[in-house]
């Protein structure tokens, strides 16, 4: 005689079957409920709690219909067991993928004589100094480096020829990267703030007019910062300089270094993007780049974006199966995310450069691999400057081409005659 309290085959398959619905949604629901918390503005522990809240709430709601239905005794142990099972899971797999920190250690940083500016700004920032000797210039040189966030480990061999020739030169970490200041909030990462900064070390250095020589992002730095300043800068050079205005080369494209890649290079980019805590990552980097910055901090994606920059560095060059040997201090990641993102919201420079008549010397390899015409609107934009196409040099001229480089920024500086480019 068939026991009309027990739960009939369909209800125990529709129990059963909420069981495991239940089991499956633990972890997309924490996922979706933690990213929705964190891109709203709440803290990480809290968008975790809540991710694991809705968690329980929304399985142990299926756990116990299910045993209602599956079950005719111990429902309530049976959708706990169950309910706690999920959160388990959960937890541990949030621990070995999103909540697991990237293993790569930094770099140790080269020793130098790094001194610090506390800016007007805000901003702290470390800096090398190479006193002129003998009969001293007048104006004082400053390297603004590349990336943005990637400086190098400066001085180098032109800070000491430029200093031999009675040049004081300063070279500095921006905000963001090698030894200088870390912000809380990556959204202060903008032109406008690298401006400020360069303004104020003016100032600090009690210069009436600055050179500047920017390599790549340094030289559009560069040129925004003589567009915000005229009559502040006495020579400008400009090495494989970045795009000058960036909205104008958003949809063109300037040239990528990704396409540049070997096959090894790919493969190891591959396995360094991989990792589950960087696709979390990246997914909150698109809606709220604080929040991403809370859960990856710089202590963690600096050591990989060194790794990602020492992967690449040499598909810059003329010849990227060969490895590049530079020096270089630590890069700062969300200076460069932030920094080229807030780029493509800046005014147009153009207008305020044509007008310019500051003596410019553009620079750029045969085998940039930013596209041509981006070098040649620095010469065409310029009214007084002199463009230098340099052979068997990519985008990290120095480096190729060492002492035609020196000779050629030493000689514009010095008002002497470029040596001859073949």
């Amino acid at each position: 005689m068939t026991n009309a309290s027990a739960p009939s085959l369909f209800r125990r398959f529709a129990g059963w079957t909420l069981v495991a619905v239940a089991v499956i949604l633990g972890i997309p629901v924490a996922a979706v409920s933690f990213f929705l918390a964190a891109g709203l503005g709440a803290p990480i522990p809290l968008a975790t709690a809540g991710g694991m809240a809705a968690t329980v709430a929304l399985c142990g709601a299926l756990n116990a219909l299910g045993a209602r239905l599956a079950l005719r005794r111990r429902r309530g142990l049976a959708a706990g067991v169950a309910t706690g099972c999920v959160a388990l899971a959960v937890t541990v797999a949030s621990v070995l993928t999103v909540f697991r920190p990237l293993d790569y250690k930094p770099v140790p940083l080269p020793p130098q004589a790094t001194r610090y500016w506390q800016l007007p700004t805000g901003s702290r920032i470390a800096y090398t100094y190479t006193p002129g000797t003998g009969r001293r210039a007048p104006f004082p040189v400053v390297r603004l480096h590349g990336g943005p966030g990637t400086p190098g480990a400066g001085p180098d061999d032109l800070d000491r020829e430029l200093a031999a020739r009675g040049f004081d030169v300063y070279t500095y970490d921006q905000l963001g990267s090698g030894r200088s200041q870390r912000l809380s909030d990556p959204a202060g990462y903008t032109v406008a703030r690298q401006l400020a900064d360069l303004e104020a070390i003016r100032r600090r250095v009690n210069a009436a007019r600055l050179i500047l020589v920017g390599s790549s992002w340094g030289a559009t730095l560069a040129a925004h910062y003589m567009a915000a300043h005229p009559g502040k800068v006495e020579k400008a050079v400009f090495t494989s300089p970045g795009a000058l205005w960036a909205p104008e080369w958003e949809k063109k494209g300037e040239g990528d270094i990704w396409d540049r890649l070997t096959p090894r290079q790919r493969k190891r980019m591959d396995e360094l993007e991989a990792s589950p805590r960087l696709i979390a990552w990246s997914l909150l980097m698109g809606v709220r780049p604080r929040a991403a910055h809370a859960l990856v901090p710089d202590r963690e994606i600096d050591p990989l974006f060194d790794e990602l920059l020492a992967t690449v560095g040499s598909a810059a060059t003329c010849h990227p199966e060969r490895p590049l040997h530079e020096a270089s201090s630590r890069g700062g990641f969300y200076s460069n995310q932030q920094t080229s993102d807030d780029a493509l919201k800046t005014r147009d420079p153009r207008p305020a450069l044509r007008a310019s008549r500051t003596p410019a010397l553009v620079l750029r390899g045969q085998c940039d691999y930013k596209r041509p015409e981006i070098a040649r609107e620095y010469d065409e934009t310029l009214p007084n400057a002199t463009f230098v196409q340099f052979p068997n040099a990519g985008h990290v001229i120095e480096a190729e081409q060492p002492a035609l480089f020196r000779g050629t920024v030493t000689a514009f500086l010095t008002g002497r005659p470029l040596p001859r480019v073949r």
